[in-house]
């Protein structure tokens, strides 16, 4: 493994302590150039990653609270007259920052949470016809709370489709909460005291995780499991094209942290569940009956002939 991105995961795991799984997950989207949906009840480190990973890398990091009044104006931004010189002028939303935390993105309305959908695609918005580019590298990290209903508005399939991953970090383990509760009875300072990493750097592990190779066998196993998605029974809308593109560079991305030149079939069902089971819709029968896209995943995974070396 590159010895910068050792350097990234240890400071961010200063501070979220006992979530190395989670941490490698977040990674492999950074790697990736992808955004990740971070789904737990309130209280488990959700903000916590998110700024532990824009201070280690040393990009700028903006949090935008969503609420039923937010607009998508406040998100990407406006065109102000200049009285003065009776000329437009383009005021940035804050959305252009490198590290964006959009906080319980599924409490605001979904003309708001629809704002994302262009820049989480093409890294770009459009205001007034005209498009503007945010800064690089660019990461979107949402929120939302998995068990309270009340007040709040489903992210659409197409918003989950721009996800790279979804993460759950669950609760600490005793031995890691008694960590927690120490340092903090000590008031102590465990956000990373500075920077392990720059912009550039992370522009240039991003390069090096696209080098790593990837037969056609194993694209062809990557092409299987997406394609038994959609004829599965318990399965209303299986995984799009872009699923299966993103299950490929998360394959890449996990070889890479692994320290290795080509990803390999244990790669792709590593990342499996993390990379689509927030992309497959259960039909009634299949929730009636209890079942999760987890089990489903797992099951296409066990009938899913491995390819030749």
């Amino acid at each position: 493994m590159d010895d910068k991105i050792s350097q990234i995961r240890s400071n961010i795991g200063r501070r979220l302590i006992g979530k190395p799984e989670a941490v490698d997950l977040i990674l492999c989207a950074l790697l990736s150039r992808g955004h990740v949906l971070i789904e737990d009840v309130p209280g488990t480190g959700k903000t916590t990653l998110a700024q532990a990973l824009a201070m280690s890398i040393g990009c700028s990091f903006r949090r935008i609270q969503f609420t039923p009044d937010v607009m998508p104006s406040d998100i990407t931004g406006f065109s102000m007259l200049d009285t003065a010189s009776g000329n437009f002028s383009f005021k940035p939303g804050v959305i252009f920052n490198q590290v964006v935390l959009a906080d319980e993105i599924n409490r605001t309305s979904p003309k708001t949470q629809s704002a994302l959908l262009e820049v989480m695609q093409e890294n770009q918005v459009t205001v007034d016809g005209v498009s503007y580019r945010v800064p690089e590298p660019f990461m979107v990290l949402a929120t939302q709370n998995p068990v309270e209903y009340v007040g709040t508005f489903p992210l659409p399939e197409a918003q989950l489709d721009r996800f790279f991953i979804r993460v759950s970090l669950g609760y600490p383990k005793p031995e890691d909460e008694a960590l927690i509760l120490d340092k903090h009875d000590r008031r102590e300072d465990v956000f990373p005291a500075e920077a392990v990493a720059e912009a550039g750097d992370v522009l240039a592990l991003q390069e090096d995780t696209d080098k790593i190779h990837a037969s056609p066998a194993l694209k062809r196993y990557i092409a299987a499991i997406a394609s038994k998605t959609r004829g599965h029974k318990d399965v209303l809308l299986g995984i799009s094209p872009r699923g299966a593109i993103f299950l490929l560079y998360a394959a890449k991305a996990s070889a890479f942290l692994a320290g290795k030149e080509y990803a390999t079939p244990d790669d792709v069902q590593k990342m499996t569940q993390p990379v689509l089971a927030h992309r497959l819709i259960l039909t009634p029968e299949a929730r009636l009956k209890s079942t999760t896209a987890a089990q489903v995943l797992s099951g296409i995974i066990g009938d899913t002939p491995l390819p030749e070396a």
